[in-house]
């Protein structure tokens, strides 16, 4: 059962803490912290669109939060929508009409899974991810020779990489 936060009553705090709700909250809460580290970062390194508010100096330090930020938020969101993955797949089995399961079904989409994993693998290695996760590289380097096409498929691969992990101890933690 997904608790949310609304605006007239607080359910953060409310109810009991199964270790699936405190997965989620801490994953929630970590998401967050990535999206107000972009936002604080985005207007120290902005001279333009922010030029009215009395930032002067830290771009180095705003260039290092911006890339952190980035490359962990990337990560949580793709954790957080594979926590709610089974959400998807309802929502979609209903616009398609699919009322019953199919064995050949399920089998065929965990096989395309496991390529995705696969390929996201092969991709977070080839890009080197973990040195900006972990600040040991200061600057991204991209390929400018890189396709487009193949740029979104390789980071594509990287969120269903970790996507699928999130579903799979989702549904472990939730037994």
């Amino acid at each position: 059962m997904v608790q949310h936060i609304s605006i007239g009553k607080l359910s953060l705090f409310k109810g009991n803490y199964t270790p699936i709700r405190i997965l989620q909250t801490l994953l929630n809460i970590l998401l967050l912290a990535s999206v107000i580290g972009l936002m604080v970062s985005g207007i120290i390194l902005s001279r333009e669109v922010f030029d009215f508010l009395p930032v002067s100096g830290g771009m180095g330090f705003a260039r290092m939060l911006h890339m952190l930020a980035s490359y962990w938020g990337f990560l949580f969101m793709s954790l957080h929508l594979g926590l709610h993955w089974s959400m998807v797949m309802g929502v979609a089995r209903k616009a398609a009409g699919i009322s019953a399961s199919s064995s050949a079904r399920t089998w065929t989409l965990r096989i395309l899974a496991a390529g995705l994993c696969i390929y996201g693998i092969y991709a977070f290695q080839k890009n080197d991810i973990a040195s900006y996760m972990f600040l040991r590289t200061h600057f991204v380097f991209f390929d400018v020779e890189q396709s487009l096409i193949s740029f979104f498929a390789e980071y594509l691969g990287m969120m269903g990489l970790w996507a699928v992990l999130a579903y799979y101890v989702g549904k472990w933690i939730r037994k």
